[in-house]
């Protein structure tokens, strides 16, 4: 069973009353009248009554009921039925809270599933603005409509410091498991919050250019504005999204390059190496003949030149940067 929020009357941009679900009908009626109902969880039999009250079509009844993956805007003759998405972040992994708006001449209806922020805020801003409120139900719709899309800016801009914390983090060490996973998080969210955010543009596009009787021509800049603030959260994905892409392709440039310094550490000392051995290699064949084994100071002279020519390949490799 779902529960009302809020259900009441307006006229000439201020509340008149506060009524039942079941009063709804003769009040939608009224000219110069409409009523505004905020509905929280609804089930099959509030959304039955409302369709019986208000002429709701039965495809978008049925829509309503069986829930969707997408926003969406059908027309059904006078009438409108949209469904939205608020993104939230419950422990951590991000979820999307649905919202259907029912909208006609009369009457604004709107159903939320799940726990995103409360239209309340909405009707207080509305009730606050008299001067717009008289427009009616196309001003709740943009009201609404706008107040969705800016619950997407603090969760980007939370992403945004994240992301920045990632980039910061590729340059202090090496890339873990846990970094890789994090940066991959983050991408999967982009790209799902791109899925939510893109058909805003279309909807809000066809609501500047919708014909119908409760639609001022006058709010069509409000929708505009609307679809202005959704280019821009599409603009600040794909920065996001690049960022992301970003700091991985930094990470294995710079795990590359650490791993290029330590190969030439390791090839610089077994050319070091490699000369004693050589030496050693040379005056340990036993050749009967070999003037220098019955030099005097043969020993110390091959020990001074081997030092000689270690230190030599040392200081070398020092100076070249690859010690």
């Amino acid at each position: 069973m779902g529960r009302l929020v809020a259900a009441a009357v307006y006229s000439k941009g201020k509340k008149v009353t506060d009524i039942s679900l079941d009063e709804g009908k003769e009040w939608s009626k009224k000219p110069g009248h409409f009523v505004w109902i905020g509905l929280h969880d609804p089930g099959a039999e509030e959304l039955i009554n409302l369709q019986r009250q208000y002429d709701l079509h039965e495809l978008a009844l049925d829509d309503a009921l069986q829930r969707h993956t997408r926003p969406k805007l059908e027309t059904f003759g006078d009438a409108l039925f949209l469904v939205l998405y608020s993104p939230i972040q419950v422990k951590g992994e991000l979820e999307f809270i649905e919202t259907q708006l029912f909208a006609g001449e009369g009457y604004i209806i709107s159903a939320r599933y799940g726990q995103s922020a409360p239209y309340s805020q909405v009707r207080q801003r509305c009730e606050a603005r008299p001067l717009l409120l008289e427009h009616g139900e196309d001003f709740v719709l943009y009201a609404l409509l706008s107040f969705v899309i800016e619950n997407y800016r603090p969760l980007m801009d939370s992403y945004h410091v994240e992301l920045e914390e990632v980039e910061q983090d590729v340059f202090k060490r090496p890339l873990a498991q846990k970094d890789i996973e994090r940066i991959q998080r983050l991408r999967r969210d982009l790209l799902r919050l791109r899925r939510y955010v893109g058909p805003l543009t279309e909807i809000c596009q066809e609501l500047q250019h919708l014909d119908f009787p409760f639609i001022d021509k006058n709010m069509r800049p409000y929708f505009r504005d609307v679809t202005i603030h959704v280019n821009r959260l599409l603009e600040d994905l794909a920065t996001l999204r690049e960022m992301a892409d970003h700091a991985i392709e930094l990470g294995l440039l710079l795990e590359s390059s650490r791993q290029s310094i330590t190969q030439r550490k390791f090839a610089a000392w077994a050319a070091i190496l490699a000369f004693p051995t050589a030496v050693a290699g040379i005056y340990g064949m036993n050749f009967e003949h070999m003037p220098e084994l019955a030099w005097q100071f043969g020993y110390f002279g091959v020990l001074g030149m081997i030092g000689t020519g270690c230190i030599g390949l040392y200081a070398s490799f020092k100076h070249y940067g690859w010690l």
